[in-house]
């Protein structure tokens, strides 16, 4: 008995938290995901799933090879680690990465460099949305605990506008998943 009524007060807690992101999100649906995530103290990737279904597409982790080496045919991006502690940006080409003694590998002419553990990846989301009133997109890596393990965004130019040629190759990367 004591499980039960322990599970359904988890379950009141969970809806509460959510609905606290639902209505910050339609207060500013273009602000920080992870800001709100450690406000409500849930996973990012709980609240980047309760944005607009429209702004975010699922890819399996599978597919983290794959996408790389699409992504690496962008030119350079916009790579963020963001933890409670940093958020990191470096811009640069992704290097094309292989497998070896359990990281996946990337080295190259780059400032992105170094071993990312991609086995740890368990989601992957093409994100498309507004931040802080300009149009954001990127591709996020999601690890097991629901967290960014890191991003790529299409690059700005000096005006601020995404980068178009970018912008049409991050477009043709998401239709391609949308099938």
């Amino acid at each position: 008995m004591g499980n039960v009524t322990s599970m359904r007060f988890a379950g009141d807690v969970l809806a509460e938290k959510m609905s606290i992101v639902r209505e910050r999100l339609a207060a500013k649906p273009d602000g920080v995901i992870e800001a709100l995530a450690r406000e409500v103290n849930l996973p990012t990737q709980v609240v980047l799933e309760a944005t607009p279904a429209a702004e975010r597409l699922f890819v399996a982790a599978e597919a983290f090879e794959s996408l790389w080496q699409e992504m690496a045919r962008w030119g350079e991006v916009l790579f963020i680690v963001h933890t409670p502690d940093i958020v990191l940006e470096c811009e640069g080409s992704l290097p094309i990465g292989s497998f070896g003694a359990g990281y996946y590998n990337i080295h190259g002419d780059s400032p992105i460099g170094g071993h990312i553990r991609a086995e740890n990846c368990r989601a992957i989301y093409i994100v498309d949305r507004m931040f802080h009133g300009r149009r954001s997109c990127s591709v996020q890596f999601f690890n097991a605990a629901g967290e960014a393990m890191f991003k790529v965004f299409v690059r700005r130019d000096k005006a601020r506008n995404l980068i178009a040629a970018q912008l049409a190759q991050f477009e043709a990367l998401k239709a391609s998943y949308r099938r």
